[in-house]
């Protein structure tokens, strides 16, 4: 079972090895692969009435009797190739993320992550991928992202979504197993657990650069206290009772 994400907001466009064999005329087809009986050969071909990229034959082990892949060399793998569930976990207080993404300068990755995170940052239209687990009864706080639309799957656990939009208001709705969540580049959004078992869900975000994030209490504390005290109507003073996250 995969889960997958392409980047396109259009209608998905795919053309499948059968559909595009038997678009091409069968002189064209015998003359471009060259098989032995010519046309007469490509006329043994019929086309399915199901799309053979969802349904396998039903006979499929009397069709195939050898099925190998040869390993690629490990300098041409790892562009391709990921292992994010054995990467560096990164805690936060009330989870844990793991990510699949492109780090300037290579910054805490390893070899091969260092050339999985070089070939994101080479095709413009990628995506970053992260898991995201939030501990029962806990909260992934308030933030967004400057360079990224994010789309997200619950894997298992129960949980509630907050996105709070631009006049003010905020949607809450709940989230549980097999749910897709969206949030839009720019869009203030927290995710929290709401029952015993653990949260956890397959992010991805719509960038091949560095993602850029910024979370309510970086903007918070990064905003003067006098500037605070003017908004909130409250003492300076007050604002030294909001502690800051250790880095």
């Amino acid at each position: 079972v995969f889960l997958l994400f392409f980047t396109t907001h259009e209608e998905l466009q795919t053309l499948d090895v059968d559909d595009a064999f038997f678009s091409t005329p069968e002189d064209i087809a015998a003359r471009a692969l060259k098989p032995q009986g010519g046309v007469n050969f490509i006329r043994t071909f019929k086309k399915q009435v199901e799309d053979q990229a969802i349904n396998l034959p039903p006979n499929l082990d009397e069709l195939v009797q050898n099925a190998t892949y040869v390993q690629s060399p490990d300098n041409l793998v790892w562009q391709y190739f990921y292992n994010l569930k054995g990467s560096a976990e990164y805690p936060f207080p009330g989870g844990i993320f793991q990510w699949a993404r492109y780090r300037r300068n290579g910054t805490g990755l390893n070899e091969t992550e260092k050339i999985f995170s070089e070939s994101l940052n080479k095709h413009e239209n990628t995506l970053t991928l992260a898991t995201l687990r939030i501990f029962s009864n806990r909260l992934g706080q308030p933030h967004f992202h400057f360079n990224a639309n994010e789309m997200g799957y619950v894997i298992s656990g129960c949980g509630q979504v907050g996105v709070i939009l631009s006049s003010g208001v905020t949607a809450n709705f709940n989230i549980g197993i097999g749910d897709v969540i969206f949030f839009p580049v720019g869009t203030q959004h927290y995710i929290q657990s709401v029952c015993e078992e653990d949260l956890f869900l397959i992010l991805a975000y719509s960038t091949g650069n560095q993602l850029e994030t910024l979370r309510m209490n970086d903007y918070f504390h990064g905003t003067a206290d006098h500037i605070l005290a003017q908004l909130f109507f409250k003492e300076q003073a007050e604002f030294k009772k909001f502690p800051k996250a250790a880095k």
